[in-house]
């Protein structure tokens, strides 16, 4: 990820090197990009798109190549907490995704660090899920996280961050035409890791 001013822009990848699951969308390159129009203090509007690529997706078995999100978010910060509503729409997928989240620093001065809280919820609908498919295949559903990080100034330009998050889905169903709503078995929950490496210059 990079950022200039108030422009960001990056590119997410999952790319698996053994164990592929077959038949799935792997792997996946996510461009995106945003710009933060600041109105105060304590408020700024975050307009942004991402583009999914998916270059060795099945198409015969009904995932998509390739879907594009626009995204519009506010921060509002208030008594240190930083709120931010995101409501996302995928065109090709057919539906919007509403988000909430919030996220808040505990100083560790002690340590020469910080603990960075987050938590998000967010439920979504889907219209056009599957590719080439009549009638249309619809998905809804919840899902949540919670997480915490520290990070570590290494220097003045580079800083080591380390991350726990659990997150799940929930109340996730698939659904096409009049045919009975099945549970989605994606929507499972999982622990995760993170570390992460940024430099600035």
């Amino acid at each position: 990820e990079v950022g200039a001013g108030d422009f960001t822009a990056g590119l997410w990848s999952n790319l698996p090197f053994k164990d592929k699951v077959k038949d799935t969308s792997a792997p996946e390159f996510d461009l995106y990009g945003s710009y933060t129009w600041n109105v105060d203090k304590e408020l700024s509007i975050v307009p942004g798109i991402t583009l999914y690529d998916y270059p060795k997706a099945p198409t015969n078995a009904g995932y998509y190549r390739a879907t594009i999100e626009p995204s519009l978010a506010l921060n509002y910060t208030y008594a240190g907490v930083k709120l931010t509503p995101k409501l996302y729409y995928d065109f090709t997928l057919s539906g919007p995704t509403y988000e909430l989240t919030a996220a808040y620093a505990l100083p560790l001065k002690d340590f020469g660090t910080e603990l960075d809280f987050t938590g998000q919820i967010g439920s979504y609908i889907q219209r056009n899920v599957a590719n080439k498919t009549d009638p249309d295949v619809k998905a809804w559903g919840n899902y949540w996280q919670v997480g915490v990080a520290a990070p570590f100034q290494i220097t003045k330009e580079s800083k080591l961050t380390v991350g726990f998050a659990y997150t799940e889905g929930t109340s996730a169903s698939v659904k096409q035409g009049t045919a009975p709503k099945t549970a989605n078995p994606l929507a499972v929950g999982r622990g995760v890791v993170t570390v992460s490496y940024s430099y600035a210059f």
